[in-house]
């Protein structure tokens, strides 16, 4: 779904190749409480950082986990979602909230139930 896609930038209507590249836990990496999601577009990297709340906050939600392959649908879902709104391309790393990320959760899974499936990562070597 949204590990490897293509999306027209609102307002310049090139086509952006997204690609799905790593989830790093930021707490190391850049001190923060979230993680972060790797995506290449067109082969530039950008960022999505997810805050670790989401994940507490989904487990009392519900007494499921946020996986690493669904954090990386809802990554890429959000993305997709801010790139057809007209984001900021110079940027290259965009925090979402804990609710945004509940809230593109639930459309992930909601469209994965329809389609019977939720696609695995792929395997980088």
């Amino acid at each position: 779904m949204y590990e490897d896609f293509k999306v027209t930038d609102r307002w310049t209507n090139e086509e952006l190749h997204c690609v799905w590249k790593a989830n790093i836990v930021a707490i190391a990496t850049r001190h923060a409480d979230s993680t972060d999601v790797r995506f290449d577009v067109n082969s530039r990297p950008m960022w999505i950082a997810l805050p670790n709340d989401a994940w507490t906050e989904q487990k009392k939600r519900t007494g499921k986990v946020i996986t690493d392959r669904l954090a990386a649908q809802i990554a890429g879902r959000y993305l997709k979602q801010i790139i057809e709104e007209g984001f900021d391309s110079a940027r290259e790393l965009y925090t979402m909230t804990v609710d945004e990320v509940l809230a593109q959760l639930d459309a992930v899974v909601a469209e994965a139930r329809e389609q019977k499936d939720l696609p695995a990562l792929p395997v980088i070597a």
